[in-house]
């Protein structure tokens, strides 16, 4: 059985922690953004207007923590409840 309360936990602080370099490098390094869709995905785009702020730093890190918490809530319901 896995302990679903600290698998939510640990994963918040990996979220965030991820996040939070990302969100600086893209900062500190704006080109990394199209460099990442160019040679990690093979494609180009044009990614619009390069907004960072606090509002945009503070509701991704929500939207991310929600995404992140279901995927590994449903993980662990799924691995608790199928028996091999």
């Amino acid at each position: 059985m896995i302990n679903t309360n600290h698998l939510l936990k640990v994963t918040a602080a990996w979220v965030s922690i991820v996040y939070v370099v990302c969100f600086l490098g893209v900062a500190l390094f704006p080109g990394i953004r199209p460099a990442f869709m160019y040679y990690g995905l093979h494609t180009t785009t044009n990614l619009g207007e390069n907004v960072m702020t606090l509002t945009t730093f503070v509701s991704g890190l929500a939207v991310w923590n929600v995404v992140a918490y279901l995927a590994v809530g449903l993980f662990a319901v799924l691995f608790n409840r199928i028996k091999a």
